[in-house]
Formats: structure tokens, C-alpha cells, sequence
């Protein structure tokens, strides 16, 4: 079984958890112990742990997930109904690509019993091991990087946090459909590194372009299946990291705003935060990003794909050499923007023409502005 791969939760922590007051979130929540396992048909989103970074050459600290837990299980939860479970640790194999087949085997079992994966590393090359997953779901994958960097490597450069995306996008078979960083620094990345986003028509956005308006990001978690944060995007004042000190970054409000878009996002499946330094003030930061993404996965509202679009309000803007066509919920409010193609028997985009977009971006089309991410759409569905 998959799930023979997953440590039960520490007997320290559920000595803590016990004796925690009724209210408190560990007091509501399924534990793997020595002398159970959750019923997974009975749980909506599932914690697991993965104590393994030796790919991170930051790291200094042997991976160690305690004063998260407590930290997480010490909160009061929102007005919440799913069931949530903490499925303990996958430990460090005897290689790193033992652990990764164990991290991958895990998440995909959970995924395909409609399971989410909050994944709480341990390294960011661990990424790599949940895209790995969706393998044998048989769809393609859109992937979110909350990150200050794009996490190129060389072709045949071991992967690493620092080099995971160029496997993901070279190793067969290729699922990726989209790639999106948000928070790049760009004095952490080569132009070349820059330009080859642009190439592969794929998005980024710079940590100022996000501080300065966060919404921008809510359609690109719209449209991911899988969220990737790297704690390394929050600044340290914030995170309380000062092993690999961040003078700059996203603050503490930012970094739970982005966690609770991803929840909200019908489509997310897999949330993992990485690049943890086994720091008790770090602990704090991670504890709220996990809280928020629960409490955003609450007010998820089964929109497109999910739901019907029979009740959207239809918007047509006519271009000079497009007539653009634009999907404005009734129910939330939200934007879509229609990707036409022609059906060619194994076209990628056929599960999802409609492209999830903002407000801003229909404003932008009726002044004969194209949307970037429209285009960007376009080209990679005529690959």
C-alpha cells in the first residue's frame, strides 16, 4: 500500500494535541498513530510531512516538523466542515529518489481519492516528486511557483531546489502545460533564464508587480493544479529565517493572501511549502500559510470547469483581427476568457477552454489590448 510509506505522527505531538482544549484545531482533526490510519474515503484534505532536503545546499538543519504541528494545531479553525487529517511523515530514504517514489506514490493515491495534499518539506526539489504524480491521472498539469527564483539548472545537472524546474520540463513523459512564478526577484535570475520563461510562453510576475496589487494572482491560482511555495519568497522579518537571510520578499499578510487564493482556486489539487529551515520562528509563518489555504479551500464555490457556465454573463469584444469572448460569473463575480481551437483528435487545452482572467484584462481587450496570458494560451495549445 501507498500509504505504508507515511510515519505516524509523533508521540510528542499527540501528547501535546491532548492537551489542547476542545476548540483548538488538533482537537478537530484525524491522526495516523501506531494504532490507526484514517479512513481516507472519509477525509477532504490530508497533512503530510516529508523530512528530506539533502538536495538543498541551504540547508542546515536535519528536517524537523514539531514546532510546526504545534504551532498549526495551537490555531482555532474558521467556520470549517472538512474533514482533515495529519497522515505523519515520509522519512528520508536511501536515496533521494527513494524518496521521492514515496512522496510521489503518496500524493497520487490522495489525489486520485479527491484527497489534497498539504505537502510541508523538507526541500523545494520535492516539487518535482508531486508533479511526478499527476503521471498517472492522465491530464495535463498547470503549476504555480511562489518563488524569488525560476529554478533553472543545466540539462544534466542532478536535480535540486535549485534546478527541480528544468527536469520537470525536459523529463518525459511531459504533462507540464503551464508554468507560472510569482514573486521573482529579478537580481536571483540571468536574463537568459529570463527569456526562456518568454520562450516557452510561459508567465511570471515580479515580487513588485504582486505587492503592489495582489489580485493579480487569483486567476493564476485559478488555473493551477499544483502550488509550490518557497518560504525563501517572504522576507526574513517576516518568516523569521535568518540561516538564508532575505532582505526582501513578500511580507507575512502577502504570503497568507497567496495561500488563501490557492484554497479558494476549485482547481487546486496538491499545495506543498518548501525550503523550510527546521527554525521554531519559521514554524509560525508556515503554521498561518497552512490555515489560510484551508480556510480559502472553505469558500471554494465549484465554478468552471466544475459547474455550468449556463448562467455566466457572455461579453463580446470585437478586435481588429479577433473577436475575443468573455465569461463574467453571476454567482462570484469572476472572469474567464474563451480560448478557441480547432479540434485536432489530442489537443491539450480540450478539458479547459476557458481561461481564467480579470476584471482589468476584459478592460484592457475593449481598448484593443490583447491579453498576454490569451496569447501565451494560444501559442502553447498550437505546440
Amino acid at each position: 500500500m501507498e500509504f505504508d510509506f507515511l510515519e505516524p505522527v509523533n508521540e510528542g505531538i499527540l501528547k501535546f494535541i491532548s492537551s489542547l482544549s476542545s476548540q483548538e484545531l488538533g482537537s478537530k482533526i484525524v491522526l495516523h498513530t501506531q494504532d490507526q490510519f484514517p479512513d481516507i474515503s472519509k477525509i477532504t484534505i490530508a497533512i503530510i510531512g516529508v523530512l528530506e532536503d539533502r538536495r538543498n545546499d541551504d540547508a542546515v538543519n536535519v528536517v524537523n516538523l514539531n514546532a510546526v504541528r504545534k504551532r498549526l494545531y495551537s490555531m482555532f479553525p474558521g467556520n470549517w466542515d472538512a474533514s482533515i487529517a495529519d497522515l505523519g511523515d515520509i522519512l528520508a530514504g536511501d536515496s533521494v529518489a527513494d524518496t521521492y517514489f514515496a512522496l510521489k506514490k503518496v500524493t497520487s493515491a490522495l489525489i486520485k481519492n479527491k484527497v489534497i495534499p498539504i505537502v510541508v518539506g523538507g526541500s523545494q526539489d520535492l516539487t518535482y516528486a508531486l508533479y511526478r504524480a499527476y503521471d498517472d491521472l492522465e491530464q495535463m498539469v498547470n503549476m504555480v511557483a511562489v518563488d524569488n527564483k525560476f529554478d533553472f539548472g543545466k540539462e544534466n545537472e542532478t536535480v535540486s531546489a535549485n534546478s527541480y524546474l528544468t527536469q520537470i520540463i525536459i523529463d518525459e513523459p511531459n504533462n507540464l502545460f503551464n508554468y507560472c512564478n510569482i514573486g521573482y526577484q529579478t537580481y536571483y535570475n540571468s536574463q537568459e533564464e529570463i527569456d526562456l520563461i518568454e520562450k516557452l510562453f510561459f508567465d511570471a510576475y515580479r515580487l513588485g508587480e504582486i505587492s503592489n496589487n495582489i489580485a493579480l494572482a487569483e486567476p493564476v491560482f485559478r488555473d493551477a493544479d499544483l502550488v509550490s511555495i518557497d518560504l525563501n519568497s517572504v522576507k526574513s522579518s517576516a518568516s523569521g529565517n535568518m540561516i538564508s537571510f532575505e532582505p526582501n520578499g513578500f511580507n507575512g499578510k502577502e504570503i497568507c493572501s497567496l495561500a488563501r487564493y490557492a484554497g479558494i482556486s476549485d482547481k487546486v489539487s496538491c499545495f506543498g511549502i518548501f525550503n523550510h529551515n527546521s527554525t521554531a520562528p519559521e514554524s509560525a509563518i508556515i503554521a498561518q500559510i497552512v490555515w489560510y489555504f484551508i480556510e480559502g479551500y472553505h469558500y471554494r464555490s465549484k465554478e468552471y470547469p466544475f459547474g455550468s457556465r449556463a448562467t455566466y454573463l457572455k461579453y463580446i469584444v470585437p478586435l481588429e483581427d479577433e473577436e475575443l469572448i468573455f465569461y463574467k460569473s453571476d454567482k462570484t463575480d469572476r472572469w474567464w476568457i474563451e480560448i478557441p481551437f480547432e479540434s485536432n483528435g489530442h489537443n491539450k487545452l480540450k478539458r479547459n477552454t476557458l481561461l481564467p482572467c480579470s476584471y482589468d484584462e476584459y478592460l484592457s481587450a475593449c481598448n484593443q489590448e490583447l491579453p498576454e496570458r490569451w496569447w501565451k494560451a494560444q501559442r502553447k495549445n498550437a505546440l
